[in-house]
Parts: structure tokens; sequence; C-alpha cells
């Protein structure tokens, strides 16, 4: 298995690294540490993709599923990436218009922030 799994957290939003390759293999672990945050409370979720170097629709699965639960719970995930072909999957899929897709971490923390949450 080539993957990583880290997390911190920024606030109210934790930020999930993961890095390597997110397949059928892989997917059940991605899904297993992001339910463990959303069920421990942390819904307010950045997933950075900037190490992933592979991406199936296994792993697109648990990511809308992940969404979606989040979304439920009153939160929300947005993700960080830059690999061309990564993003090209969401964009092939059309799931880049359903997932807030942000070019680094900081930008993705700084998106919803309101001008109170700030000061």
């Amino acid at each position: 298995m080539d993957l990583s799994i880290s997390r911190a957290d920024h606030g109210d939003r934790t930020v999930v690294h993961l890095g390597g390759e997110i397949d059928v293999y892989t997917a059940p672990l991605v899904r297993e540490k992001l339910d463990e945050q959303i069920q421990a409370g942390r819904t307010d979720l950045v997933v950075d993709l900037t190490d992933v170097s592979f991406l199936d629709s296994t792993g697109l699965g648990v990511l809308v599923g992940r969404l979606k639960l989040a979304r439920t719970r009153g939160g929300s995930m947005r993700l960080v990436g830059t690999d061309d072909r990564v993003l090209k999957v969401f964009a092939i899929t059309g799931l880049d218009k359903v997932f807030e897709i942000h070019p680094d971490v900081a930008s993705a923390l700084a998106a919803g922030v309101t001008p109170a949450e700030t000061s």
C-alpha cells in the first residue's frame, strides 16, 4: 500500500493530508480516517491531495460519500490539489463542480471564513 495519512487541526477546521495512491486497496483506509474525524465532530474538513499521485473511482466514491456525511452534520469538505492527473479525474466526472478545489491549504482554510472568525 502506497498511502500516507496525517491530520492537523486549525481551530475548528481539520486538514487531512493524503499522499500516494488512492485506489481500491487504499480507499477503505481513507474512508476510515475521514469517518473518524467526522464521528469526532470535526466536520469542517480540508482534504489535501497535493501529494496524491493517483486517484481512481473508488477513491472518488469515498470523497463524495464523506462530503455528503460532513454536510448532513452541518459541515463541509474542501479539497486541495494541483496535480493535473488528479484534477483531470474531477473535471472528467464533473465533480469539480461539486467540490471546492483550492490550489493550497491556506486558501482552503480561508474559504468560508466570516469576518467575525478572523478578528
